[in-house]
């Protein structure tokens, strides 16, 4: 090895341990913030009720309208989601194998919508709903976060699916099934753990957004009751709470940020198990 490649070995080392450092560091500060501002706002009352007359004032009450909004939304978008990048993932796959150029447009073209900030899945989802003269509710913003994460969804399925041998379908074929028996029975299957992985990560992605349900799913002190109520979620709860001058609110929504931040920890720590199983 020439003094040059050593040299080059060694620096690029010593800046990705400076690069993790500071990562980690970051990700530090930020665990320290919201548990030191948010542990004392931290109780039982805060995650088993509803806003009540005075929350906002620093009185009493809960943000259970925006935890079970978070979860209605989230759970029901990548349900959506999952029904529609299921097909295309299998599709792309299958039926397209042969033809690359296509394949590789379909590919960026996910990609780029991957790309996009949430906020202007936000914006155009908004527009629509006022074309369209709807008002904003659970229904609306399930349909934006769908729309947001399918992309997700499809890229990281289509990652699991590259890495079936082509061995395993020019078996199937050989026994005589169709390419959509060999899509559901055995790719399906054979892809399942990593198909799990897709979920939680595109599920994580849509627990965690406001930009996209800011104008589209409104915002209400009540859990909704049917996709045409509005509702509340975590991250909408933190934004507007800290906008409160009130310390007691704004150390609500720090306990609220943690709330998420579990909630995110545990559906990550759960995709990595599962990926690790895949392996």
């Amino acid at each position: 090895m020439t003094l040059r490649r050593k040299f080059e070995e060694k620096f690029f080392r010593v800046l990705t341990a400076i690069v993790t450092a500071i990562i980690v560091f970051v990700l530090a500060h930020i665990l320290y913030t919201i548990i030191s501002k948010g542990f004392s706002s931290l109780s039982w009352q805060i995650i088993s009720q509803e806003p009540k007359g005075g929350f906002y004032l620093g009185k009493e009450g809960g943000i259970l309208n925006a935890i079970a909004g978070s979860f209605y939304l989230a759970v029901s978008a990548t349900l959506l989601s999952f029904i529609v990048s299921l097909p295309v993932a299998l599709f792309i796959n299958i039926y397209l194998i042969k033809y690359k150029r296509t394949l590789n447009g379909i590919r960026f073209f996910l990609d780029v919508l991957w790309g996009i900030p949430s906020i202007v899945y936000g914006a155009f989802a908004f527009t629509l709903m006022m074309y369209l003269q709807m008002r904003s509710s659970l229904g609306a913003g399930i349909i934006t976060v769908a729309a947001m994460i399918s992309p997700i969804m499809i890229r990281a399925m289509d990652e699991v699916l590259k890495t079936i041998p082509i061995g395993l379908q020019e078996a199937s074929y050989s026994l005589g099934s169709t390419k959509t028996e060999t899509a559901y029975k055995v790719f399906f299957r054979q892809a399942m753990p990593g198909f799990a992985t897709a979920v939680l990560l595109a599920f994580g992605r849509g627990i965690g957004d406001a930009a996209s349900v800011l104008f589209t799913a409104g915002y209400t002190d009540h859990i909704p009751r049917n996709f045409s109520d509005p509702t509340a979620t975590l991250p909408l709860a933190i934004y507007f709470q800290l906008g409160s001058p009130i310390e007691e609110v704004q150390n609500r929504a720090y306990a609220a940020a943690i709330i998420l931040t579990i909630i995110v920890l545990f559906i990550s720590i759960t995709a990595r198990l599962l990926y690790s199983k895949k392996r």
